[in-house]
């Protein structure tokens, strides 16, 4: 009898202690995954605007086609709107690590039509984009 005593004791203690070991309340917490790949990036950043399928949109705004834009040949391109806006076009250097923006420049660069297969690269990046804010 008092093995089974200790026996609930010990599971009533672990159901206890669950919720304090929980990382954050309800499913998959608060705070959102940091994607890493470029096509997660364009998922969770560039997609709202350009769509899933890179097309655009116009409504409220005039989003531009990534889809078969000739204007991503050169990488420097996409880099700039990217890293400093222009326009409508935030940018994006404030949010997105160098390694973020080469992967989903990289990303639109070579689906959507788009046959741009030179990667981007973190470096390439930081030599085109504006230092980060207070440096």
């Amino acid at each position: 009898m008092t093995s089974k005593l200790a026996l609930v004791a010990a599971a009533a203690a672990l159901l206890l202690a669950a919720p304090a070991l929980a990382d954050e309340p309800g499913p998959g917490g608060s705070k959102p995954p940091v994607p890493v790949a470029g096509q997660q990036v364009y998922q969770m950043v560039c997609q709202t605007c350009h769509m899933a399928d890179g097309k655009g949109a116009v409504g409220a705004g005039a989003f531009p086609s990534l889809a078969g834009n000739p204007k991503l040949k050169v990488a420097a391109y996409p880099i700039v709107m990217v890293t400093k806006g222009r326009g409508a076009m935030p940018w994006f250097s404030d949010l997105l690590s160098p390694a973020q923006t080469a992967a989903v420049i990289t990303y639109v660069r070579t689906n959507f039509g788009n046959a741009y297969p030179e990667p981007v690269t973190a470096e390439d990046v930081k030599r085109l984009s504006p230092p980060a804010a207070g440096h």
